[in-house]
């Protein structure tokens, strides 16, 4: 029996597709075509389907009429093994179509293609060799986009253009593509560096294919939603563990545009609160404080072992963090709680009981796995043990920073051996158990796969529980703590503010007090220059005075 191939993280460069034409296909397909009102292009795509290069033995369809106002038929031109069925009552919309036609498949792989698709002639091929190299590949087609309106080609004609491998001629090019999807794949290698909250975001169901027994294994579709299905779809894969691989040599035209394309805004707006409520790595649509939500972003066990004490402490931690969007479970033998005559105190289940009366009234608590939904990430604590604030907020974005399959938080090492919690990727996980043999340590294969690594709990905000608990006082909120310290701290400003106000006044003051001063002395000091040069010019003129007789004696003696 051929191994299963191991891909790391989303990094599918480690599988080696066959040229296209060069290969023995031996998988069977069932291409499953959703359609409502659609009898004009279905005709289109079944007419590629027939000229496919995929061996037509291998291929059945099955096309899904979603309650037609006029019901759709099979056209002359079609794969010889198509099949026409109606929804079943009870629904509508394109997932509930899509599930009515993986209901009906027979084939290993379920190809879905919208009814406005129209195929390159090794469009199913180029899909279908990866599913033969792993089974847990989800593998997407290139589109190409055509104008809305104009005339649209024959039945004879496009088979004529794929048998003559003229299909780019079949339509005019719109310039809109999936701009978005292409730069994610673009920027991270062809999809193959993509952390795995981003890998999901490209899946757009128009042209995809499943390997179908692991599709069905996560209930198929959501047959709720009308809208925003392919969306749900790609996060549920993530978690089973697939890989997803792009494929541009498996070419479609998209005949005119898509909903996403002609009135996004509207779209969007119908989409986010769906979205929100199932898909936790859109992280912007849960920007809501409190609120609560279908599908958590943490799912935080804590198992029923310890006292009363430990377990309520650690619950109680996890039910105050930073991050409001976590679900606490607490795993018990709650079956064995029965109404049976006992005595109350001596009770041997008595912590089991009381923490069953603590938490089975609590929203945000489950004693039991709840069946909705699978949360991207799962964190197990062991009683006794509190989590910081913002301790599972920081686990959390330390495994985004690095896509991380798992985190061993080292808590304490005691005899019998290290207490340790422990954050595990529910995409990891699924992978392992996809992969693995009854030879493999889990653990070491979850670190060949996603990757795990070894953190000291101390670092990360983890101490035991008080010694007493729950505490007599209840502990002022760390809120209150920080803004009485901001309090105190304004105070003090406050203060100093106001002596250097006092201090300013008081130099302004003395200011004044030098300013009329210093105009004082000026006058004084001018005053004092004027006299003297008053007495200089005095003194001069009796000098000359003296001086002018003593020469006029000299001149005239005796006068």
């Amino acid at each position: 029996m051929t191994p299963i191939p191991r891909i790391r993280r989303n990094d599918f460069g480690v599988l080696n597709p066959p040229a296209l034409g060069a290969w023995e296909p031996t998988l069977t397909v069932t291409v499953v075509i959703p359609a409502h009102d659609r009898q004009e292009t279905l005709d289109l795509t079944l007419a590629a389907l027939s000229a496919q290069s995929y061996p037509e033995h291998l291929i059945d369809v099955i096309v899904v009429d979603d309650g037609s106002a006029t019901p759709l038929h099979v056209p002359e031109i079609r794969p010889s093994r198509t099949k026409l069925i109606s929804s079943p009552p009870g629904g509508w919309g394109r997932a509930w179509a899509v599930q009515a036609g993986l209901d009906a498949a027979m084939g290993e792989v379920v190809f879905v293609l919208d009814a406005d698709m129209v195929p390159h002639r090794q469009h199913v091929e180029a899909q279908l060799r990866w599913h033969h190299l792993a089974p847990y590949v989800v593998v997407l087609g290139w589109i190409d986009f055509t104008p809305a309106g104009g005339d649209l080609p024959s039945q004879e004609r496009v088979c004529q253009a794929l048998a003559a491998g003229e299909e780019e001629g079949l339509f005019e090019l719109s310039p809109h593509r999936h701009d978005w999807a292409e730069q994610i794949i673009a920027d991270h290698d062809g999809l193959r560096g993509a952390p795995s909250s981003l890998a999901t975001r490209i899946h757009v169901g128009a042209t995809a294919s499943y390997p179908a027994e692991l599709l069905r294994s996560i209930g198929g579709m959501d047959t709720s939603l009308v809208l925003a299905e392919d969306t749900e779809l790609g996060y549920r894969l993530t978690q089973a563990g697939v890989v997803f691989v792009p494929d541009p040599q498996s070419r479609a035209w998209h005949v005119g545009l898509p909903t996403a394309m002609r009135d996004f805004t509207a779209l969007k707006r119908y989409n986010d609160p769906y979205v929100a409520d199932r898909v936790p790595y859109r992280r912007y649509l849960r920007t809501d404080p409190g609120r609560q939500w279908l599908v958590p972003y943490v799912d935080a066990v804590v198992p029923a072992t310890g006292s009363y004490e430990d377990v309520r402490a650690t619950v109680d931690g996890l039910l105050a963090g930073s991050l409001p969007d976590v679900r606490v479970t607490v795993t018990g033998p709650w079956d064995s709680l029965t109404c049976d005559r006992r005595s109350p105190l001596a009770d041997p289940d008595l912590d089991l009981r009381l923490i069953h009366a603590t938490f089975e009234n609590d929203p945000r608590v489950h004693l039991t796995a709840p069946e909705a939904g699978t949360p991207p990430f799962r964190l197990t604590v062991p009683p006794g043990w509190v989590p910081s604030e913002d301790t599972v907020e920081r686990l959390v974005a330390h495994m985004e920073e690095h896509d991380t399959g798992g985190l061993l938080v080292a808590l304490e090492e005691n005899a019998q051996g290290v207490a340790v919690a422990r954050l595990d990727r529910t995409a990891a996980q699924s992978r392992v158990a996809l992969v693995a043999t009854r030879d493999d340590d889990p653990d070491d294969l979850l670190d060949a796969v996603f990757g795990l690594e070894w953190v000291d709990g101390e670092s990360w905000g983890f101490k035991r529980r008080p010694t007493v608990y729950p505490p007599r006082k209840r502990p002022i909120p760390e809120i209150v703590k920080q803004a009485a310290q901001h309090e105190q701290k304004i105070a003090l400003y406050r203060r100093r503010t106001a002596e250097l106000r006092a201090e300013i006044a008081q130099l302004r003051k003395e200011a004044g007090k030098n300013g009329r001063d210093a105009a004082r002395w000026r006058e004084k000091a001018e005053s004092w220059r004027k006299e003297a040069v008053r007495l200089a010019r005095t003194q001069d003129r009796t000098v000359l005075k003296r001086a002018v007789r003593r020469v006029r004696g000299l001149a005239f003696p005796g006068k």
